[in-house]
């Protein structure tokens, strides 16, 4: 059977030019169908939009990371403006949030803005029939889905996520998405999270070039990664490995109506 994988969230932009070529000649279509990258600010939307049009693996998202200073009024309107002219180039919002990571380091940073600008995106893919990726953990994934709900948007994926048993049901009531990182090889935590969630609503990623530990440790990261992850989900779901395969596979397809 062929094992088919979709990394379902990287920053294929933040790879440096020589790794980028090296990840694109080490993949083939045939098994690699897809590159789910998505992007940070506005430059890092052109610079997927521009991997998108060099390769055809590379399937772009637009938007701009929470964990970084918000950006202006005018840098808002620029980047609106320019996804609007893209719509069709992208196949999801993303990536978007609030900055749990951030706060927790200054704890003094008002998140208003960032809701504020997260409700903007929101808006702008209920508009254009968009999914949406989300950095959203712990209890700032309680905000997310208030505004989920508030704006009737269904189609959400939530990368790797990280939370409390209430926010995961909550979740998985409201058909959710996930994606797992290569981390499910070595955390409880996430292959506790896995346990509880249901298959057919889960898909894998690496959020690379973020680097791993356990046996990936000084590895760069790298798509081929996912194989060690399918087979501990598959281990956690006393599931057929080819079924989990095909599973993930498809939910990504479907998600992000690839195909």
């Amino acid at each position: 059977m062929n094992r088919q994988v979709i990394d379902a969230h990287l920053h294929l932009d933040h790879y440096k030019e020589n790794e980028i070529e090296q990840i694109i000649r080490d993949l083939s279509i045939e098994s690699y169908p897809a590159l789910i990258s998505v992007s940070y600010h506005l430059q890092s939307c052109k610079q997927n939009l521009s991997l998108a049009r060099k390769h055809s693996q590379v399937k772009p998202a637009f938007g701009f990371h929470p964990e970084q200073k918000l950006p202006t009024e005018q840098e808002q309107q620029s980047l609106f403006q320019w996804m609007e002219e893209h719509v069709e180039d992208m196949v999801a919002v993303g990536e978007i949030g609030l900055p749990y990571y951030t706060r927790k380091e200054a704890p003094a940073l008002k998140i208003e803005g960032y809701i504020s600008l997260l409700e903007q995106f929101l808006v702008f893919a209920k508009k254009w029939n968009k999914p949406v990726v989300l950095h959203a953990v712990y209890e700032d994934a309680d905000l997310v889905c208030d505004l989920l709900e508030q704006h009737h948007i269904r189609n959400a994926h939530f990368h790797w996520f990280k939370g409390a048993d209430p926010t995961i049901e909550r979740m998985i009531r409201h058909g959710y998405l996930i994606s797992v990182t290569p981390d499910v090889v070595y955390e409880p935590e996430i292959q506790a999270l896995v346990k509880k969630y249901p298959l057919e609503k889960i898909m894998v990623e690496t959020d690379g070039p973020w680097p791993f530990e356990g046996p990936f440790k000084g590895m760069m990261t790298h798509p081929r990664m996912i194989h060690e992850s399918i087979k501990v989900i598959a281990e956690i779901k006393n599931e057929d490995l080819e079924g989990v395969y095909q599973q993930l596979y498809q939910n990504t397809i479907n998600f992000y109506k690839l195909y």
